[in-house]
């Protein structure tokens, strides 16, 4: 899959700049992944960090989308391995799912997402009444998911040059 890896446009409108930042970070953690093997989409390249593996990267950015989109902001049911009474990592522990289902697992979580912040004014604020997070409006939860998206996709970054040497900025 070629995801669009285009900057918006300085005079975009608001939401237009947030989302298009937002679909960027997340077009390059699929540019990361591209040509990689299954077998080194799950091998862990920091000795401190096991789980911390392109695979596992790609299913948390994936539980990151749902939490904070359909949780946070539309208030849904709490599930999925956060919530699980498993490890911290649990998210992160995907032994055995191929990149490729990863991929297209986080790919439809954000086409979810996209359609739930098209749906909302950037002012609505979330639902979920067992987390304080939901305070925050739609705005600030699309800043935090450009922070997080961006902040792994420069592990993503980092583990790719680690596992095969292959480097680029975007």
């Amino acid at each position: 899959m070629s995801i669009s890896r285009i900057r918006p446009a300085y005079t975009a409108d608001e939401r237009s700049q947030l989302t298009g930042w937002l679909d960027l970070q997340r077009a390059i953690v699929h540019w990361k992944c591209e040509g990689l093997s299954d077998e080194n989409a799950h091998r862990p390249v920091l000795a401190t960090s096991p789980v911390m593996t392109m695979a596992g990267l790609i299913s948390h950015l994936r539980w990151v989308e749902f939490l904070w989109f359909e949780v946070v902001f539309l208030g849904r049911k709490a599930q999925g391995p956060h919530f699980d009474d498993g490890p911290e990592d649990a998210d992160m522990m995907v032994k055995g799912i191929p990149l490729e289902q990863l991929l297209k697992d986080y790919e439809r979580q954000c086409e979810i997402s996209n359609e739930i912040i098209a749906a909302h004014s950037l002012e609505a604020v979330g639902r979920h009444p067992d987390f304080k997070v939901a305070a925050a409006n739609l705005r600030w939860i699309l800043i935090h998911m450009i922070e997080e998206t961006a902040r792994h996709a420069g592990h993503a970054d980092t583990i790719r040059e680690l596992l095969d040497g292959t480097k680029g900025y975007y």
